[in-house]
């Protein structure tokens, strides 16, 4: 039987909340937008860690190309933090990404809500049609 909670899933739980408070702390990039860690996957082996974020207001290509390529370069300031915060044997890899969840909720969202304002749209003209 599986653990329900596995220790990769708290190491990169644990690394999330840390990540979140150090990034916002420590960078201080100008060009940085205001990032959200939105999870961590920690590898079994805990040698790895791919962190997704979102931006807020920010999210064209180039923003996101230019937060991420920080990210990356701040990643061994970063983890070296993360090791001093943490009591773990050896601290994972940082692999920045972005959370495409996010963008992708927004526009599911807008085509939906257009939909139905099409759909209200179409039962108003057909009921003007047979009145």
């Amino acid at each position: 039987m599986a653990k329900e909670y596995s220790r990769t899933q708290r190491v990169g739980d644990q690394i999330q909340r840390e990540l979140a408070l150090l990034i916002s702390r420590e960078v201080k990039d100008p060009r940085l937008g205001m990032v959200t860690v939105t999870a961590v996957d920690v590898s079994r082996d805990l040698a790895h860690a791919k962190v997704f974020i979102t931006l807020m207001g920010k999210d064209s290509d180039e923003d996101i190309a230019q937060n991420l390529e920080i990210l990356k370069d701040a990643a061994g300031y970063l983890r070296m933090l993360l090791g001093r915060s943490m009591k773990l044997r050896s601290v994972p890899q940082l692999h920045f990404h972005y959370d495409e969840s996010v963008r992708r909720g927004v526009r599911l969202s807008s085509l939906i809500e257009q939909a139905v304002a099409e759909d209200r749209r179409h039962h108003k003209d057909s009921g003007d049609k047979e009145s």
